[in-house]
C-alpha cells in the first residue's frame, strides 16, 4: 500500500481524500494543518499539525500538498519538500519557474522527490498541449478554460482584506470559441478568449471600491481579463453559487500536407473542480512514489511522468488490454 499524507485540509484536501478512498493500492495515514488539529474531522485518518511534519517523515510514502498557489505552497512546497516526497497542483502560469526552482532546491538537499504543478490546468491539459504539438508540429494549440469556479482564482479573492468569501468563474467567450474550431482565422488574446465573473460577500463596513479594485488590478489573476465584481450576500452564495464545476477544452489544429487539416481535441466537464483535480493528485502520487523508488530526486513536472506510473495496472495488463 502507498501511504499518503494530505497537507491542507480544505476542498482540494478533501477532493483528495475522497480519491484515495477510489484506489486500492493507497491508504491515507495522515492529515496536516495548520489549524488546531483537534477542529478537524476527516473520514477516519488522524489529523496532526505542519509542525508535527518531522515525525511522520518514515510513515508517509507521498505527501499530497494541498495549499492554494495564491500564498500557501510557495512556502508549502519546498518544506514539506524537506520531509517527504511531494505532489502539489501549483497554478500561477507566470512563477512555475520560479516555484519549481525553489522546489527543485528544497527536494534535492533532502533527497526527496516533488512533483509540482499537477491537476488539470496546469497538468493534462499541459500534456496534452505538448502531444498535440508534437504530432502536428505545424499549427496552433488554444486552451479555453470553464466554464466553472476557479478553486486559485476564489482563493485570491478571500485573501483580500475585507472579503469574507466569494467565487470566481472563469467564462470562455463563445464566439472565439467557435471560430477556434472551425479553423477561421480569429485574434486571440487573454481579453478576447475568456472574462471573469466574480461574486464577493465582504464584511460589514468594508471598502467596496478598493475591493473591487484590488480584484480587477490584480496581476496574474484579473487584470488582463473582463472582469466584473458583483457583491452578494453570504445567503445568496450559498444558494446560488455552492457548487464547483469546471471544465475546459484543448484545441491543437494543424495541417500534415498542404490544405489537408487535422484538429486534436481534448475536453474536461466537471461536476466538482476539487474533487476531480484531488483524483489527478492521487494518480500523480502513485508515479511520484515509482519514481522515487527508483532513485529520482528533485523537482519534476507532468512532463516527466508515464502513463504507466500513473497507472495501478501492471505494465503486462497496459500491454495486453489497453494498447
Amino acid at each position: 500500500m502507498i501511504r499518503v499524507a494530505i497537507n491542507g485540509y480544505g476542498n482540494l484536501g478533501r477532493g483528495v481524500e475522497q480519491a484515495i478512498t477510489k484506489n486500492d493500492d493507497m491508504e491515507l495515514v495522515v492529515v496536516f494543518t495548520r489549524r488546531d488539529p483537534g477542529s478537524i474531522t476527516t473520514q477516519g485518518a488522524p489529523v496532526a499539525h505542519i509542525d508535527d511534519m518531522p515525525a511522520w517523515a518514515e510513515k508517509v510514502d507521498v505527501c499530497l500538498n494541498c495549499g492554494g498557489s495564491a500564498t500557501d505552497l510557495a512556502e508549502q512546497g519546498p518544506a514539506a519538500a524537506a520531509h517527504f516526497t511531494t505532489v502539489d497542483s501549483y497554478d500561477t502560469h507566470a512563477e512555475i519557474p520560479a516555484y519549481y526552482a525553489s522546489v527543485d532546491a528544497a527536494a534535492k538537499a533532502a533527497g526527496h522527490l516533488a512533483v509540482i504543478s499537477t491537476g488539470w490546468d496546469p497538468g493534462l491539459f499541459s500534456m496534452l498541449r505538448v502531444l498535440g504539438e508534437a504530432v502536428l508540429p505545424e499549427g496552433t494549440t488554444t486552451t479555453f478554460w470553464g466554464p466553472g469556479v476557479s478553486q486559485g482564482h476564489s482563493d485570491a479573492l478571500r485573501r483580500i482584506d475585507g472579503v469574507l468569501d466569494a467565487r470566481q468563474y472563469t467564462l470562455p467567450i463563445q464566439e472565439t470559441v467557435d471560430a477556434v474550431k472551425a479553423g477561421d482565422d480569429v485574434e486571440l488574446t487573454t481579453r478576447s478568449m475568456h472574462r471573469r465573473d466574480c461574486y464577493v460577500v465582504a464584511a460589514d463596513g468594508a471598502d467596496l471600491a478598493r475591493i473591487e479594485k484590488e480584484i480587477v488590478e490584480m496581476p496574474n489573476y484579473f487584470s488582463d481579463y473582463d472582469t466584473s465584481v458583483t457583491f452578494i450576500t453570504a445567503e445568496e452564495l450559498a444558494a446560488k453559487h455552492s457548487g464547483i464545476p469546471h471544465g475546459g477544452t484543448v484545441i491543437r489544429r494543424g495541417e500534415t500536407s498542404p490544405g489537408v487539416a487535422e484538429r486534436i481535441g481534448f475536453e474536461l466537464e466537471l461536476g466538482s473542480n476539487p474533487e476531480f483535480t484531488g483524483s489527478v493528485l492521487v494518480a500523480m502520487g502513485r508515479a511520484a512514489v515509482r519514481m522515487a523508488a527508483r532513485g529520482q530526486t528533485g523537482a519534476r513536472t507532468v512532463f516527466d511522468v508515464t502513463l504507466a506510473d500513473l497507472s495501478a495496472i501492471s505494465p503486462e495488463e497496459l500491454r495486453a488490454s489497453y494498447l
